[in-house]
This record gives C-alpha cells, structure tokens and sequence, in this order.
C-alpha cells in the first residue's frame, strides 16, 4: 500500500498492459483483513534446512533456532498478498519470500493484519518484520505521523525491492468526468485507511475551491472500498497501480471499473524490519538481491504483472 503522502508527485504512464500476466493468478480476494489470526505460511525453505542454505549464516541465531520469520501483512490485496480458492495465501509478496526463505533456510509465515495496525505490531514484536506492498519514506523511517508531523515511535528501517505509483479508477463508463485528483473536488472517494491514497485525497481536498470538498471513506481494507465503488456509494476509488489494475482486470470478468488518469507518487515498496534489528535487515537484503541475481524476481515479477516495477538491486531506506 504505497504508503503515507510524501510530496514527490512523479507521475508514471498507465501500465495496464502489464496486468495481463496477472490473470495467471485465477483468484481475486476472497477474505477481508483485520482479523490478526495466522495465515497458511510462505514455504520458504526449514530449520531442517538452514544449515545448508547458502545465506543462512546471516540471520540472527534466534530465528534461525525457530527456523521461522513472522510477518505481519494485510492479506487482502491482490495481486501483492491475498488467499486463493484454497484459502492460501498467494501473490508477488509471498512468492519473493518465499524465494527468500530458500537463500536464507527458513519459512516466511505470514499473519493477517489490518495495514494501518502492522507497524504497530512489530513494534511489539508480534511480527519480525512486515511486508505488505508497504511503501518506504521517511515519515516511516523516523517515525512522523505525517497529519501531525509529529514523532509517534522509533521508526523502521526498510528493505526495498520494488517500484509502484498510485492510481485512480471509477466504475466502467462513468467517469464521473475524473482524470486526476484535482477532478475529485465535490466527488466522493473511498480508499483504504492508513495508505498514500487516503493521504493523498486529504492533501488534495485542502486545494479545493468553492467549498467543494472532496469526501474520503476510508476502509481496513482495499476490498471493502472496492465494494463501495461497485455499489454505486463513491464516485471513485484508489490504491497502488498493481493492485488497482489487477481489480480492472479481474472484478466482473473486467466489467466493473476502469483506470482512469496516470500513475502519481512513483515510490519503493519495503520489507519493513524494527530499527535495532540490523542483522536481520541486512540478512533479508542480501537475500533478496540473491533472488534478484538467480532470475527468480523476474520470473515472479513477470507472474503478477508487476515486472514494470523491478529494481535491479535492494536498498536499505532508499525512499524519501
């Protein structure tokens, strides 16, 4: 969820085009988020394992007795986390860490959690670390509320290993006359709490004239205002480009919603992993880099439609 607002609106082209891998998937979202039960776990290799994978070493000693790496992510956002007919959990995330788990000799499971309360739970060490198509800035970096600027925690590091923008889209054929943000003045968006899109929307509602505002609901999670826009209870809605064209691509066969404008806040997505926690950090960045050199990213990559984003090495903290 490509995160808190930063003012960095470096617009991308429309890659819908690129979503059509994504149909691979078979599976739109079937569960709502929030529930913080465990989920079915990435199989990213084994304790049993570890002393033969090539990366182990360099995990802290705790996980890899446990042979486990807990991860909080809201799973009901396709194509980046979601669970399938089977009721496991699939998409680009746990499919790169899973490619992860076989460098580093242990599982990545996966535990469902509202996004907004994720940061929240790796501070308390409920999770190790969260990966949840999470963007990386500095708002998250240092800990800033950015409605208040105020410092409200420690702040996390980031493992960064894609690129995503934000998108708008409407219900199919009726635009409401919407192609960029400053048409939602007097319009009503819904969008998912605690992303860029909902920062975005109250950002750009504070530019409108006339006193035509623009009116934000805001949601656990993507579905839930995807549901709004179906219904007719928005005139639009917002998420990250992958997951926006993967709904244009799947709900109603395709008949549903349409994109509309370009992409905006072009941004890196992270592994987010707690300040003090450096070993795993670099442990998790020398895995993915090794994911990135086999060409197992790219297979991934290509398999959710997301190949538009790749990056050709991880970095520690590179958004701003």
């Amino acid at each position: 969820m490509t995160a808190r607002f930063t003012p960095r609106s470096t617009a991308a082209h429309t890659r819908l085009a690129a979503v059509g891998a994504v149909a691979v998937a078979g599976a739109l979202l079937l569960t709502a988020c929030g529930d913080q039960t465990k989920d079915n776990d990435s199989d990213g290799g084994s304790k049993s394992s570890a002393s033969t994978a090539p990366l182990a070493s360099k995990l802290p000693q705790a996980i890899r007795d446990k042979g486990v790496v807990k991860v909080g992510s809201d799973i009901a956002y396709a194509p980046v986390e979601f669970k399938d007919d089977s009721g496991k959990v699939a998409g680009l995330d746990p499919d790169l860490a899973a490619a992860m788990g076989k460098q580093l000799g242990v599982k990545f499971q996966f535990e469902n959690g509202t996004f907004d309360a994720l940061l929240t739970g790796l501070r308390s060490n409920r999770y190790d670390i969260a990966m949840s198509a999470m963007t990386d800035n500095k708002n998250r970096q240092d800990g800033v509320d950015p409605d208040t600027g105020k410092k409200v925690g420690e702040g996390v590091d980031f493992v960064d290993y894609l690129t995503a923008g934000v998108s708008i889209y409407t219900r199919k054929g009726d635009t409401e006359s919407i192609a960029a943000w400053s048409d939602l003045c007097g319009k009503k968006i819904a969008v998912e709490r605690g992303t860029v899109s909902e920062d975005l929307a109250k950002a750009e509602t504070k530019k409108c004239t006339g006193g035509k505002k623009i009116t934000i609901e805001a949601f656990d999670d993507d579905q839930q205002a995807q549901t709004r826009l179906r219904s007719g209870g928005a005139d639009a809605a917002s998420s990250d480009f992958p997951v926006a064209a993967y709904a244009v691509k799947t709900s109603g066969g395709g008949k549903d919603f349409q994109l509309v404008g370009d992409q905006v806040e072009a941004a890196p997505y992270g592994i987010a992993v707690a300040k003090d926690d450096t070993q795993l950090r670099d442990a998790l960045q020398a895995a993915m880099d090794a994911v990135i050199k086999s060409g197992e990213y790219a297979k991934i990559l290509n398999k959710w439609g997301a190949e538009d984003g790749a990056v050709t090495a991880s970095a520690i903290n590179g958004g701003k």
